[in-house]
């Protein structure tokens, strides 16, 4: 009897633990993706992910207008809607073309974009990509002025998906004859774990995106890649954070969580994230071998030097630069010592871009059983040990006979 109680405590205790870390977390919303929202137009792509919760909705509006974009806009009402000023929008004055009604509905508001891919060879195989000299880098690519293809055949309103495709048209070096550079974009409508590596933990407060570079040739040896990314806060600033865990199921070897998460002072409601794993993969298959791990650089004020035109003009409007706090960061992929971009001209990373507090990691089912019976049996060894010693003591011998 106390050997089964105590293993039920361990178990017990255990399942707390992983449960501890999704509650609060399983919230379901009603997700519809939705192309070009209002025209038949497919010179360009917005892509609208209204992703409805109880009395509130998230929308997501991805576009490759201009420089790569996604735009992320919490409203505390479940009847909100995107209005697209399409004449607005194609203009060269775009300021005001994207609007959510009903305006005053509209708690928060932030976005994301992707505005470079640098290229550098990395001749002492470091990874080190802060610490590489001017000299071995290539022209960055500038994706404002990549071509993009038609999105509307990718998107999937069955797996809440779709594929920005793109491709460096003017390179003089000819390295995207037969690549492209994508953005991968995947909904949710409840919490769980994506299938595909780094199989991060999501819930239904956000979306997916994977950063696929492939069948670029490189334009020299030795090559390695960073992605520049800008941010846009109306209040405070984003806030770089590292999360550590002992769980390295799902991605071997790799134990921190990283995310940039919007603080601002004296705030009453909750803000948008950026959440990924710290690797990335050198190959379609995501293997182990190809694990390509991934460094953050610290956030750099923009505002003045920001002149890049994208979707988020068209919604935050003329004052972009001066009324809201605008930073860059880079991520470079690669490890030292480890394999370049060559070896399979391939490059997959992949972050979560959402609202509210980060998906909490937890041990899966698996886990916690073997760490039960790695607990567990040490604990029981010793009560049966306790057990026979007890009972060993108090034995009666009816042959014995005891001396005066």
């Amino acid at each position: 009897m106390s050997c089964t109680r105590g293993w039920r405590l361990i178990l017990l205790g255990l399942l707390c633990v992983g449960l501890l870390g999704t509650r609060g977390q399983d919230e379901s919303r009603k997700v519809s993706v939705q192309y070009n929202p209002g025209s038949s137009d497919t010179s360009v792509n917005v892509v609208h992910v209204r992703a409805v919760g109880d009395g509130n909705t998230i929308h997501y509006v991805w576009s490759t207008l201009g420089t790569p974009t996604v735009l992320l806009i919490y409203t505390h009402s479940e009847t909100s809607q995107l209005q697209v000023n399409w004449t607005k929008l194609l203009s060269p004055a775009p300021q005001g073309a994207l609007r959510v009604e009903p305006e005053e509905s509209v708690s928060y508001a932030t976005a994301l974009l992707f505005t470079r891919i640098f290229e550098y060879q990395d001749v002492n195989n470091t990874a080190n990509f802060s610490g590489t000299d001017e000299k071995y880098f290539y022209p960055p690519y500038n994706l404002s002025e990549f071509l993009w293809e038609n999105a509307n055949a990718t998107v999937n309103a069955t797996s809440l998906s779709a594929n920005l495709t793109g491709s460096n048209t003017t390179d003089p070096s000819g390295s995207f004859h037969n690549g492209s550079v994508s953005f991968r974009i995947s909904a949710y409508n409840t919490s769980g774990r994506d299938s595909s590596p780094p199989r991060l933990r999501h819930t239904a407060n956000c979306t997916k995106l994977e950063f696929l570079v492939s069948g670029v040739r490189p334009r020299g040896n030795n090559s390695r890649f960073a992605l520049e990314m800008v941010t846009i806060e109306k209040e405070g600033r984003r806030k770089m954070k590292s999360v550590l865990s002992i769980d390295d199921e799902y991605t071997p070897t790799i134990f921190e969580m990283m995310q940039l998460v919007a603080v601002a002072p004296n705030s009453s409601h909750a803000r948008g994230f950026l959440q990924w794993k710290s690797v990335a993969y050198g190959s379609p298959s995501g293997s182990r071998a190809d694990l390509l791990p991934c460094q953050l650089y610290p956030l750099q004020p923009l505002n003045a030097t920001f002149t890049a035109t994208s979707i988020a003009h068209a919604y935050f409007g003329d004052d972009l630069a001066d009324a809201y706090n605008l930073e860059a960061f880079n991520i470079s992929f690669g490890i030292a010592d480890g394999d370049f971009y060559d070896k399979h001209e391939f490059l997959s990373w992949s972050a979560l871009i959402g609202y509210g507090d980060p998906p909490r990691d937890s041990f899966s089912i698996l886990v916690i059983c073997i760490m039960a019976v790695a607990l567990g049996t040490p604990l029981l060894l010793l009560i049966i040990g306790t057990v026979l010693v007890t009972a060993v003591r108090h034995k009666v011998y009816p042959n014995y006979q005891p001396i005066n």
